[in-house]
């Protein structure tokens, strides 16, 4: 840039982004490198960083579940190899860590989950003990529940990998069918490969599913201003509410515990209504309740509603279902 004197003014430095090597990680990421190069003027560079969950292939719950795809990004954000971290929000420990602000959560996404079929065949349309596969607990005990309910039974197949693996268990006919987030495949562009995207009232998506979380050290308070212009204060008070839940049921991601919190609006007031399950993985039982509550000012008002709807599925028998049981 040339100034009024004819010297070249030096460019920004280019803010640098951690992220997963996966293809919906790097798309996240460079959806979110877009808006922040927007707010602040400074090109973005993405560093790629291999976590614990990206490399091991075993299930979730063997290995922890809670943390496994962030706790890389995480180290790297306070070594100071990267300025800015973005996560899949529902991978996030519910725990805040020292040292790091979540700076900015996004507008939210479809939070619901999809189905992606042979012959793009819809969940109550798959042949009998049809073969579903996923790598949630909290998915089996809804996909076998919902089948129940209609009479119906399903095998659900535990399932790791990327989106093209698990999709190509589909295409090459080892599955009849898998479940993905739909939010997942809308950013990589194969929303059209959903045969079906699943009603809230049938499968409650995971806490926070949708959403991003945008992360940055504490020790810079600058940068953390900056990127809360990309924050959204109704996507952050609905997480914060499902999170909260997730939290006081002292369970982590793998648990098979679904929330979501939503806006209900009756023309004249508006109000946060928080659902959450918890169930069996068989699915033969399941506790699902919802409350409403205002909508919440603040982070503290969006936990207390977590924390009361947990307190009543806890009295209904919710701590006793979160054990391993497979179909």
């Amino acid at each position: 840039m040339n100034t009024p004197s004819g010297r070249d003014e030096p460019h920004p430095a280019p803010l640098r982004l951690g992220t997963r090597r996966s293809k919906l990680a790097m798309a996240q990421s460079g959806m979110v490198a877009a808006q922040v190069t927007e707010v602040t003027g400074r090109p973005v560079e993405l560093v790629e960083i291999t976590t614990y969950g990206d490399v091991s292939r075993e299930s979730l719950a063997q290995i922890g579940g809670t943390g496994v795809f962030v706790s890389a990004l995480r180290d790297a954000l306070l070594s100071g190899e990267i300025d800015f971290a973005v996560h899949s929000l529902k991978d996030l420990p519910t725990a805040d860590p020292q040292g790091l602000v979540l700076a900015a959560i996004p507008v939210r996404e479809d939070p619901r989950d999809a189905l992606v079929a042979q012959d793009g065949t819809g969940f109550l349309a798959l042949r009998d003990g049809a073969k579903v596969g996923t790598g949630s607990p909290r998915r089996m005990a809804q996909l076998n529940a919902w089948a129940r309910s209609h009479h119906r039974t399903i095998e659900t197949v535990p399932i790791r990998g990327n989106v093209d693996t698990r999709i190509g268990y589909v295409t090459s006919g080892k599955l009849d069918a898998v479940v993905l987030a739909a939010a997942g495949l809308n950013r990589i562009g194969r929303l059209a490969e959903a045969s079906e995207l699943i009603d809230a009232d049938a499968v409650l998506p995971a806490p926070g599913q949708g959403a991003l979380a945008v992360e940055c050290a504490a020790s810079n308070p600058e940068l953390a201003a900056q990127l809360a212009e990309l924050d959204d204060p109704f996507t952050r008070a609905a997480v914060t509410a499902e999170r909260s839940l997730l939290a006081a049921l002292e369970a982590g991601c793998s648990a098979p515990v679904g929330a979501l919190a939503d806006l209900v609006d009756d023309g004249q007031n508006s109000e946060l209504r928080l659902r959450g399950v918890v169930g069996t993985t068989d699915g033969t039982t399941l506790v699902q309740m919802s409350i409403t509550g205002p909508v919440p000012a603040s982070d503290d008002e969006a936990r207390a509603l977590g924390r009361e709807l947990a307190v009543q599925m806890l009295a209904k028998g919710a701590a006793g279902l979160m054990g391993e049981r497979t179909p």
